[in-house]
């Protein structure tokens, strides 16, 4: 994991051979920290920034022979990753929760593509509230896929939650907010909604989490991405974003052979942070983001 990542800091260092690069040098440098980054599943976008701001700093740079280039190598790529990460407001989700549950049940409400591993995130996310001492329900909103309400259940049991269903066929909306009206009545801390996943491109989906939203008035929006989706991550992001304005996400299956791109490429699209990574299968395989940790894993 993040080797890829490394290995572009290796390319600025590399790069860094004279005491003052000249136009042409800046233009191959910039060029291949693009590339380096696009191997590492960084959208093109984000990687041109990046890659844009290290060149920027590298023109003002005079390097003496006897100078650690690669100490300043890895000092220009991380004042260009924390230039990106810097667009986010980053916030605990858990102490938030713990804020705002004083004035009712707390609304998460989950989205995201197929196959990302939302249900599974949620039962996780659920774990580590229950573990804060917090009561959690969970809406069983994803009234689609087949097997998604009995795998909601078998989590929900597993964890010591409760869930709140409808049966297939049965309109989304109504089922969240039945379960936000079962958490009122019964003092309930929390309340997260699991949605059917769905391309980005699927308009009709789109519009039916839209009306969750609308419906459940969430407190927060949470997207959750597979890590090695790579580029695709970008437009993913955006897309839901556009539709329901998120406030964070959670990033799936960081302990296979994600590359690490994935977490700039969110945040560089949607100015969100990302709240969370998952590292397996287990309940207490999340692990909360933060970009020193990041920072860590790609400059060490």
């Amino acid at each position: 994991m993040f080797d890829g990542l490394r290995a572009a800091l290796r390319q600025v260092a590399g790069a860094l051979l004279s005491s003052k690069l000249s136009e042409e040098e800046l233009e191959e440098l910039e060029r291949q920290i693009v590339y380096r980054l696009l191997e590492c599943d960084v959208a093109l976008e984000a990687a041109e920034a990046v890659a844009r701001l290290v060149r920027e700093m590298a023109s003002e740079l005079k390097v003496s022979r006897f100078e650690d280039r690669e100490r300043l190598a890895r000092d220009l790529l991380r004042k260009a990753l924390v230039s990106v990460f810097e667009r986010a407001r980053w916030f605990d989700l858990e102490e938030e929760v713990l804020k705002v549950r004083q004035t009712g049940p707390v609304k998460v409400v989950f989205v995201g593509p197929n196959g990302h591993g939302k249900t599974t995130t949620i039962a996780k996310v659920a774990y580590r509230l229950i573990a804060r001492g917090l009561s959690v329900v969970l809406a069983a909103a994803d009234t689609w896929r087949a097997g998604a309400i009995e795998q909601l259940k078998h989590h929900a049991e597993a964890i010591g939650a409760h869930v709140v269903e409808h049966g297939y066929g049965a309109d989304p909306a109504a089922v969240a907010y039945d379960a936000v009206a079962y958490a009122r009545k019964r003092g309930i801390d929390v309340v997260l909604v699991d949605t059917a996943g769905r391309l980005q491109t699927d308009v009709n989906l789109m519009e039916e989490v839209s009306k969750i939203v609308r419906v459940v008035k969430p407190h927060f929006k949470i997207f959750v991405g597979d890590a090695l989706t790579g580029n695709d991550a970008l437009d993913q992001a955006l897309k839901f974003n556009q539709y329901v304005g998120l406030d964070g996400g959670i990033l799936t299956k960081v302990d296979a052979d994600a590359k690490g791109g994935a977490a700039l490429s969110f945040v560089y699209a949607t100015g969100k942070p990302v709240l969370y990574v998952g590292t397996g299968q287990k309940y207490n395989d999340l692990q909360p983001f933060t970009v020193e940790w990041f920072l860590e894993k790609v400059l060490a």
